[in-house]
């Protein structure tokens, strides 16, 4: 039996897409202890997990931030039990953190970040323009690489009959009616997000439909207040952005027929239990490695221009100074995208 240590601190969407992995790494090597290491506030993405993997936390935005309290933490740290450590991360806090461990003598495997690749994807000129190995895959290489079955295909978080016992969830089970569309219209970075105003247009040709329900997603504060505007001024739309728990949440994504959103964790999460996602990509591109898992690429949304993509994660200055990759897809072009789904 081996203690293993995986580390994936950020973001909340790498970590989606890692949770898989991890998940059915530990089911085929049920006789190895998995401790997975990651920010304090993304302990909760990691439900339904098998008995074999715990879940530990860091807080690189507070007692860790400092090069102090993380050399601190590290060194605490490294002293664990640990035979292997698997860093799924491979940034300046994780090889930190994993040089204390080989110091120690301990078997360090790290994710190849294909960074040479993704920089001629996203370069001004000269672009080779061609899809890198999906991310999903190179965590599993990590896994291989010591040593660790990790099967090919990954499981669901959980179907449909999974028991929710969250406080307030009653209201989500009742007997669904009609088609359920989610829409999700944010993302971390502005390279991603479709401008609001027109999203507000896709929601309101959508709330014509009596066959359907809207359900919109957001976080709290800023999302949240122009969500809940919007689901006040259009009938069946509904608000649920910061009411629910994320086991919750998830719970509904996989009850939604599809899921409108942008490059963002929403749509990794509506991959992990296994809801149809139709994305809408702007500075970023599915090429990257970043692509929802098992989504059909032919339900990705967007503009083929020269300069795409200029970023992999869409927190880059526009080249044109006019964000072209995302203001030039026209809001008729979303609907009948979900239209055509639909039918």
């Amino acid at each position: 039996m081996a203690n293993i240590l995986i580390i994936r601190l950020s973001a909340i969407g790498d970590v989606a897409m890692a949770l898989p992995v991890i998940y059915s790494a530990a089911r085929a090597n049920p006789q190895d202890r998995f401790t997975v290491l990651t920010q304090v506030f993304l302990m909760p993405v990691f439900i339904n997990r098998p008995p074999n993997v715990e879940i530990t936390g860091i807080n690189t935005l507070g007692a860790e931030k400092s090069l102090d309290g993380l050399l601190r933490f590290a060194r605490t740290y490294a002293t664990y039990d640990f035979d292997i450590v698997l860093d799924l991360h491979h940034v300046l806090r994780t090889i930190i953190i994993c040089s204390l461990f080989w110091l120690r003598g301990k078997k360090v495997f790290r994710l190849d970040k294909a960074r040479k690749e993704r920089g001629r994807l996203v370069r001004r000129r000269c672009k080779e323009l061609k899809p890198l190995r999906p991310v999903m895959e190179r965590y599993a290489d990590v896994f291989k690489a010591a040593g660790l079955r990790c099967p090919d295909r990954f499981d669901l978080l959980f179907e449909e009959n999974y028991p929710m016992k969250t406080a307030g969830i009653a209201n989500l089970t009742e007997a669904k009616q009609g088609k359920w569309i989610g829409i999700a219209p944010f993302a971390k970075h502005r390279g991603k997000i479709y401008p609001p105003s027109r999203m507000e247009e896709v929601v309101a040709v959508l709330s014509g439909r009596e066959d359907a329900t809207l359900f919109l997603f957001g976080a709290r504060g800023r999302e949240q207040e122009l969500l809940a505007d919007w689901a006040s001024r259009y009938p069946r739309v509904k608000n649920v952005a910061g009411r629910y728990a994320l086991d919750a949440e998830l719970f509904l994504i996989r009850r939604l027929d599809v899921l409108l959103c942008m490059d963002s964790a929403n749509m990794h999460f509506a991959s992990l239990v296994g809801t149809p996602v139709i994305s809408i990509w702007g500075a970023t591109h599915p090429y990257a490695g970043f692509y929802g898992y098992l989504q059909p690429p032919e339900l990705a949304i967007q503009r083929d221009l020269p300069c795409r993509p200029c970023s992999i994660y869409g927190n880059k200055p526009c080249y044109r100074k006019d964000w072209a990759c995302l203001r030039q897809l026209q809001p008729g072009l979303i609907l009948q995208k979900i239209e055509d789904f639909l039918s």
